[in-house]
């Protein structure tokens, strides 16, 4: 009985998070064997200012990336 749980960057469309559940489901029984119907998948949208790497958000990240493009 698989419990999938994810966390991503808020920011995908529903038709992206649609396809990335699927994509999981389908892992699970391709590479576990698991039913369907016993299979969980729980998809965490976090906003860019509360996900950070190497203490710089993502949305610094992006910020910095922005005003590298504007130079």
């Amino acid at each position: 009985m698989p419990l999938i749980d994810v966390s991503i960057a808020r920011g995908r469309s529903p038709e992206q998070l649609r396809a990335l559940i699927s994509a999981l489901h389908k892992a699970a029984e391709e590479s576990v064997g698991a039913v369907p119907e016993n299979t969980t998948v729980i998809i965490r949208e976090v906003d860019a200012e509360h996900w950070s790497k190497a203490n710089v958000t993502i949305a610094e990240r992006t910020a910095q990336g922005n005003a590298s493009h504007e130079r």
